[in-house]
């Protein structure tokens, strides 16, 4: 089964991980390098292997082991020396770069997040301790410091955005514990999105990248680090030519607030996002499928109090266009804190441009949950329209479908397994709370909602919806 992995070599086990982050553009053609010797002598020095041990429970089954394993655990756990010790030692091997002669190291955070100590060993034979200067998960990046008797060599970051798809590009790094190890290929993607987390934006190579490779650097024909490798995808673990780097862009942002604070200072908007569809485009007023649609507002964030509503389409942040709703967390997050920029919504097909003051993200971001249940009459009156049996929420209802005290609307008791909306995945327990973006706070005005869409010969309904999983807009056929 194909999987997506990272590539740092652990002796324990693989650990699954991925990481994060930005790119775009231009660049020169070039022809086809006659070789990569001279580049290979200049930048190897730079390039480190990373060894990292870390303190584990033996009582417990390794994680990433096969699962036969858990018969035989059992087996030997019986035959162990009961005053073995319960604890111990294990190794991984990385892979890093120094961007600066006074010893700062970039590297990935899943190859040192665990690690009780950090070594870091050189192509000259040389050895240091290494500690942690700060780390992000987010985008997988950690910077770690040195205190060498000399200068040491380091390599330049680069202009991501410049890389473009069949650029020349090599990756050096310490593949299953085989230091200084080059490769080269061709950048086969850019802004490549493999569900890694918010910022996802690689750099994708057919560059040979293996276990052991994490957090080495990704270089062009000019000798810069314009990614730094960090995943892959692959059936067997080892390379099959689909590799991911994070572009220099993101990462030397990170990296130089890593540096500055200890800790990653993101922007923040305070909203609840979806992707645009081509059916939710048509119901939005929109001429495309375009930005990022606003299903939740938080209470005391920027956007609130900027004005921002559910049901508005971002399209523009702080100047740059919002294409789709995978790029406004990554736009926002780069922008300074507490600054003044202008947003621009589509608001029921209209465009209006708001001002918004940037927060800051905490991490993580801890929501404000209410204790005290809502007191609401106990409507008894259920309604069936297009499939759905809604009825209005009550004390019973919310405790029978978790449903917390803040949410307001129709409450869906069942729905039609034939029917459209249980296509879209509307289930018992979800709450509608809009229709056509207008308030809707019992079924009978559901209801009432959607049968002056039908009577209007609409195709389509708009219906907001709060489930277990969140909010949304869900657009619904009201034809055959």
């Amino acid at each position: 089964m194909t999987f997506i992995s990272c590539f740092f070599q652990q002796s324990r086990s693989v650990i699954l991980a991925i990481a994060v982050l930005g790119l775009a553009t231009p660049a020169l053609a070039r022809g086809v390098p006659d070789g990569f010797a001279d580049l290979a002598e200049r930048l190897m020095p730079a390039v480190v292997n990373i060894s990292t041990s870390q303190t584990v429970d033996t009582s417990a089954s390794p994680p990433g082991q096969p699962p036969f394993n858990d018969f035989f655990e059992e087996f030997f756990r019986q035959r162990q020396d009961p005053q073995a010790p319960s604890r111990r030692k294990v190794s991984s091997l990385g892979s890093g770069f120094v961007i600066d002669p006074e010893g700062i190291i970039i590297t990935n955070n899943h190859v040192i997040e665990e690690a009780d100590e950090i070594v870091i060993n050189f192509s000259d034979g040389s050895k240091y301790d290494a500690t942690v200067v700060g780390r992000d998960p987010k985008t997988d990046i950690a910077v770690l410091k040195v205190n060498a008797d000399k200068a040491l060599p380091f390599v330049p970051m680069g202009n991501s955005s410049a890389a473009r798809v069949g650029d020349w590009v090599i990756a050096i790094g310490n593949p299953f514990g085989l230091g200084g190890s080059l490769s080269a290929g061709v950048i086969s993607a850019i802004n490549r999105d493999i569900n890694a987390g918010p910022y996802d934006s690689f750099i994708q190579t057919d560059a040979a990248i293996n276990r052991g490779n994490s957090g080495g650097p990704l270089f062009n024909l000019d000798g810069e680090v314009i990614g730094v490798n960090s995943a892959i995808i692959s059936p067997s673990g080892g390379s099959v030519g689909i590799g991911f780097s994070i572009p220099a862009d993101l990462a030397s942002s990170v990296i130089a607030q890593l540096r500055k604070f200890g800790e990653t200072r993101r922007g923040w908007l305070g909203v609840r996002i979806q992707a645009v569809t081509d059916d939710l485009a048509e119901s939005l007023g929109l001429d495309k499928a375009r930005g990022a649609l606003v299903s939740e507002v938080s209470e005391n964030g920027p956007a609130k109090k900027g004005g921002i509503r559910v049901g508005d389409v971002i399209v523009s942040f702080n100047g740059t266009d919002v294409p789709q709703m995978r790029d406004l967390p990554r736009i926002v997050a780069d922008t300074e804190i507490n600054k003044k920029v202008k947003v621009e919504v589509i608001r029921r097909g209209k465009s209006k441009t708001l001002t918004i003051v940037t927060g800051r993200l905490e991490e993580p971001l801890v929501q404000k949950t209410e204790a005290a249940p809502e007191k609401r009459a106990n409507g008894s009156n259920n309604v069936t329209v297009q499939g759905l049996t809604l009825g209005d929420l009550n004390d019973a209802l919310r405790e029978r479908f978790q449903i917390a005290p803040k949410v307001t609307g129709a409450v869906l008791l069942k729905v039609a397994s034939d029917s459209h909306a249980a296509e879209k995945g509307l289930r018992p327990g979800d709450v509608i709370s809009e229709v056509e973006q207008r308030e809707t706070k019992s079924a009978a005005e559901v209801a009432e909602a959607i049968n002056e869409a039908v009577s209007a010969d609409m195709d389509k309904v708009l219906l907001l919806v709060t489930s277990r999983a969140g909010i949304r807009y869900v657009v619904i056929n009201l034809k055959p």
